[in-house]
């Protein structure tokens, strides 16, 4: 997790050391998304286990129970992976729509460290008062900054075409990352009650 703040503070050096290691998938995977996924989500998780979630519309601080909460962490974990593996293969497709040279390894590599911040901003999560939307909007505004560096030095665009791929990949930021978080994020809030869904009366045991 100590990469992220390199990203932050010195994103055209890190970017280089990333770009020259050419670490494989699994590594990237394993190694360095997986645990900040993990981690975010268990600081959150305790936070609601500890002082729960405020929710505006009831006013009132919710309390989960402890199956709830490894649940929902459970999911919101796998969106936040699959909005990483999506993201890479949206930002693949839209740099073949300019040169065919690029792989997946380069875009996997650009979003699994572009995302980090995301999971930092992710941490805020853990406290009662931190509404979802704020966390998120920070985190968006701080891979927005980490891709622009990022993005020429791992998938190396042609120069005439790096700002149209940059701009592309921001569209992809932004609507991957909605997604990802709007449920969990309107789950926390009261929004939606997930115990009245058709999903939870089909599986008894989700969210009790």
């Amino acid at each position: 997790m100590i990469k992220v703040f390199f990203l932050l503070f010195e994103p055209g050096a890190t970017w280089d050391g990333i770009a020259r290691a050419r670490r494989g998938f699994s590594f990237i995977l394993f190694v360095y998304l997986l645990p900040m996924i993990v981690i975010s989500s268990a600081v959150e998780g305790w936070g609601l286990d500890r002082w729960g979630k405020w929710q505006p519309k009831f006013q009132q601080l919710k309390t989960f129970s402890n199956h709830g909460i490894v649940t929902f962490e459970a999911i919101q974990a796998a969106l936040l992976l699959l909005m990483v593996l999506v993201s890479a293969l949206l930002l693949l497709k839209m740099s073949q729509t300019f040169e065919h040279r690029r792989n997946y390894q380069q875009a996997f590599t650009t979003m699994a460290y572009g995302y980090s911040p995301l999971f930092l901003a992710h941490l805020l999560d853990a406290g009662p008062m931190v509404s979802p939307w704020a966390s998120a909007i920070i985190g968006i505004l701080m891979v927005v900054w980490v891709l622009y560096q990022g993005i020429p030095r791992v998938m190396q665009p042609d120069p005439t075409h790096a700002f149209g791929l940059y701009l592309s990949a921001m569209f992809v930021v932004v609507l991957t990352t909605s997604i990802a978080r709007v449920l969990p994020g309107l789950f926390l809030l009261g929004v939606v009650d997930f115990k009245n869904s058709w999903l939870t009366h089909k599986f008894p045991a989700l969210l009790q």
